[in-house]
């Protein structure tokens, strides 16, 4: 069998073929190597920067930041306010049963993103925040009774935020609030609050009427009070006007009752009179010896 030369070299390929090939394969390479040569990290993230999978000390902040293609990587770690619901269960200083469910307001701070990656990783709320939130639950809830737990949630809600802040501020997590959004208790108990509650009420119902049934005996007696006052005060004035009276009477019926004896035992001898300017003045004799005497 023989073997054409020439038709061989008809079929290889020319030199000059090769070339765009190998600027396609350049671009694209140029493509990949300045896609990775740089990272935006979104607001608020940080951007911790590993090196070989080796954590940095260096940071970056939110925006455009150029690194080694290929060598170092950007993990971002969110910086913003998140939130944390969960049930817990736990039991009060009277030893009831409470389950109540809990809502926790938290954020990172941007210099811990970091070390936080580092120690723990980005699931940082299931591995520190989780069971923190249940151990200071069950220690706050371990020191109020049932009732108090439900007139004092503010005081309780309060001193387990104080018992997280101090548990997780060395980790760079800050506690932005956290509320009870109810507190759940057995049937039983709930029946004795409202028992209660019930009899409560109906002490304050009879205590006020109580007060109510005093308030008027208190007005009665002080209108009958004021009666007998009104009324001895009346009594006592007509006597007085009466006393007035029979006085006046009485100076009166004096005068004419002088006058009528004196002329009763008038015996026609005319009186001496004495005369002056300012009228006359009658000497009437009283008696029957001043009578005799003026006589002689």
């Amino acid at each position: 069998m023989s073997i054409d030369i020439r038709e061989l070299n008809k079929n290889m390929p020319r030199k000059g073929s090769f070339k765009p090939v190998k600027w396609i394969v350049a671009g694209l390479a140029a493509l990949i190597v300045a896609a990775n040569s740089f990272t935006i990290v979104p607001a608020g993230y940080t951007g911790v920067v590993l090196t070989l999978g080796e954590v940095s000390k260096t940071s970056y902040d939110s925006g455009f930041h150029l690194k080694i293609p290929f060598v170092q990587t950007v993990e971002t770690m969110s910086n913003k306010i998140q939130v944390y619901e969960t049930p817990a269960s736990a039991v009060s200083k009277d030893l009831q049963t409470v389950s109540s469910n809990i809502a926790v307001n938290y954020r990172l701070v941007s210099l811990n993103s970091a070390s936080m990656y580092e120690d723990v990783g980005k699931d940082y709320k299931t591995v520190l925040i989780a069971p923190v939130v249940q151990e200071c639950m069950k220690s706050a809830t371990a020191k109020y009774t049932a009732e108090q737990l439900i007139t004092e949630r503010q005081s309780v809600g309060d001193e387990v935020k104080t018992a997280l802040e101090l548990k997780l501020k060395d980790y760079g997590i800050y506690i932005e609030k956290f509320n009870i959004v109810n507190f759940d208790f057995s049937d039983e108990f709930n029946n004795a609050i409202e028992a209660k509650q019930v009899a409560e009420q109906n002490l304050l119902k009879t205590e006020t009427e109580q007060k109510q049934v005093k308030v008027i005996a208190q007005t009665d007696a002080d209108k009958k009070i004021i009666t007998a006052k009104a009324e001895a005060e009346a009594i006592l004035a007509q006597a007085q006007a009466q006393a007035d009276a029979n006085k006046l009477l009485e100076e009166s019926l004096s005068d004419k009752v002088i006058a009528y004896e004196q002329i009763q035992r008038w015996d026609g001898v005319m009186p001496k009179v004495t005369g002056s300017n300012s009228g006359m003045l009658i000497n009437v004799p009283l008696d029957e010896s001043d009578s005799t005497s003026q006589a002689e």
